[in-house]
């Protein structure tokens, strides 16, 4: 950080912003699915189980660990035919964090399960494993730990009580593509995998998911369901990775395929994959030091031992309000915002949500017996809520790709703030009296 030199006055009360570097860009693309791309325009093979679907699940299972892998056309329904595979249905109770997006909470509901919600470790944002152990009811069948941002959720915990009560686990690895817990990655340590391929994901189509899974009556149920009822001819099986016979499935399958085009860039995306992954974790280790050796109110959040490789959907970081002077949180990021620094905050809690009205119309919510369902208009789980409010800060993955230069003033933005946290106080409070 030596070399960077900027104004020491806060760019929020006047001063030159910090950083100068633009931020890096996402997605990334290069010639691989360029070409592949052109030839696909060409062939009129645009879905429905073709050449890149076939080889990018055989790719991708190899790449997580698993024997199988189905692709689908988001995160939202692999989580949904992942539990169905599962067992899960009507009446059935399924724990979910109360931190995370609302699609988590959604795809149970829509299998007719109902949502427990239950509260976070305060400082990864995961699930916790003494509040999963507190929800469990007779009526539970399931849990989706969301390894959340830039943290796992501690799965030797969550496998220990998962298998004490018999709880199916599906995985929801849609921000830890690449992540692995003692030495396995997230996705193949519990019964099922999810992952989401949408925009922002570090491995990405646009739009896109997959389900991985190691039982082979998992694998064929979730890709009955997604492929409108057809499934993998039994009698005539093919090596994982071939396009399969297919015969009816006797279920009932909806169409939710992904496409030739979404898999060719996620065959690019998945060679540059671990590349990227190793450059975030360099940066990440890079942020945490010298934030450390800063001091002040905001630090990266420590790393689990157990986690022998971190991908990052984000970066996760935690604020100490008792060391910013009385400046909160929304005022720290906004300091940081007007430095270039473009940190900010996480989800809303998702019981609370206003993609997730639970109480509207259109919700599976008002046409169920409430008396069997968690009161979540009531719902207070603290760590969530003081997260939200007060403690969680993320940067984007995106960030962690740019050189060491560009990480130095980001860092030169956080030493700004830090040296004049009395001065923003001032600045923020005269705004808000109209001062």
């Amino acid at each position: 950080m030596a070399g960077v030199e900027v104004s020491s006055q806060p760019a929020v009360l006047g001063g030159r912003p910090a950083v100068d570097i633009p931020a890096p860009q996402w997605p990334v693309t290069g010639q691989r699915e360029r070409e592949w791309l052109s030839e696909l325009a060409l062939s009129g093979k645009w879905s429905w189980l073709g050449p890149h679907e076939m080889a990018f699940a055989k790719e991708y299972a190899e790449f997580i660990g698993t024997k199988y892998c189905v692709c689908l056309a988001n995160g939202t329904v692999t989580l949904q035919c992942a539990l169905q595979a599962l067992g899960v249905g009507p009446g059935d109770e399924v724990i979910v964090p109360g931190l995370t997006w609302v699609a988590t909470a959604q795809a149970a509901m829509d299998v007719g399960a109902n949502v427990v919600f239950a509260d976070v470790d305060a400082r990864t944002c995961c699930l916790a494993p003494e509040a999963l152990r507190a929800a469990i009811t007779p009526k539970t069948k399931a849990v989706i730990p969301v390894h959340l941002y830039g943290c796992m959720c501690d799965m030797d915990a969550i496998m220990e009580i998962a298998r004490e009560h018999g709880l199916k686990v599906v995985e929801d690895a849609a921000h830890q593509q690449g992540s692995r817990w003692r030495e396995t990655r997230a996705g193949a340590i519990g019964d099922a995998g999810s992952y989401s391929f949408q925009q922002s994901k570090i491995l990405t189509s646009g739009e896109g998911g997959a389900v991985t899974c190691d039982d082979e009556e998992v694998y064929r149920c979730v890709f009955s369901l997604k492929q409108v009822g057809w499934a993998p001819d039994p009698d005539n099986p093919v090596s994982f990775g071939e396009k399969p016979k297919l015969v009816r499935g006797q279920r009932y399958g909806h169409n939710y395929r992904i496409t030739e085009m979404q898999c060719a860039l996620l065959r690019a995306g998945l060679e540059r994959l671990p590349a990227q992954n190793a450059q975030r974790e360099e940066a990440a280790a890079y942020l945490r030091e010298k934030l450390a050796a800063m001091g002040g109110p905001l630090q990266v959040v420590e790393r689990d031992e157990r986690v022998t490789e971190q991908a990052y959907y984000a970066l996760t970081l935690h604020f100490d309000s008792t060391k910013a002077e009385g400046l909160d949180r929304s005022q720290y990021v906004q300091a940081l915002s007007a430095e270039g620094a473009e940190f900010g905050g996480g989800y809303e809690p998702a019981y609370r949500a206003g993609l997730l009205n639970l109480y509207d119309r259109t919700s599976p919510i008002p046409y169920r017996d409430r008396e069997d369902m968690q009161d979540y208009a009531s719902l207070r789980l603290p760590n969530v809520e003081r997260a939200v409010r007060e403690t969680l800060v993320i940067l984007s993955h995106e960030h962690l790709l740019g050189g060491k230069d560009y990480l130095d003033e980001v860092l030169a933005g956080i030493r700004k703030a830090n040296d004049n946290l009395g001065r923003l106080k001032e600045h923020f409070a005269a705004e808000e009296s109209g001062a």
